[in-house]
């Protein structure tokens, strides 16, 4: 095979675009993440729910201890945690925002029953006891 000064200079440029290609695969796996950007590796569980949530929560919650009880955990039982943890936290986020008004709701049925209004006291306890009943297990 005779290889002329131009083909030389085809196959280098050939060469040095493949490896061009490969760093800037390599350093784009690399680059950090910003906190503004959301990066998506598993569809995780809805928790459409406060119900939804806490059931999400609990089962996940699970999962995640069985693994944690494997010894050695391998690398492949960090990823399925990994993995677990994107339900957990849409779990976490439904929960917190439906139930950041539970204390409230007990203190205003702590209230209404240091008074004299048993109407008052029942519908307070009932309104709490909606969202709390949620978390019955």
């Amino acid at each position: 095979m005779n290889v002329t000064p131009l083909s030389k200079d085809k196959t280098m440029t050939n060469t040095l675009k493949i490896l061009a290609t490969g760093v800037a695969i390599l350093i784009g796996g690399l680059v950090p993440v910003k906190a503004d950007e959301t990066v998506s590796h598993y569809a995780p569980e809805q928790s459409e729910t406060l119900q939804q949530a806490v059931e999400n929560f609990v089962s996940y919650n699970r999962k995640l201890a069985t693994v944690l009880e494997r010894d050695p955990m391998t690398t492949a039982d960090m990823e399925e945690v990994h993995e677990y943890t994107y339900t957990l936290e849409i779990a976490l986020a439904r929960i917190n925002a439906e139930l950041g008004a539970l204390p409230e709701a007990l203190e205003r049925v702590h209230e209404t029953s240091e008074g004299d209004d048993p109407a008052a006291l029942r519908a307070s306890s009932m309104a709490y006891l909606k969202a709390a009943r949620t978390l019955d297990r």
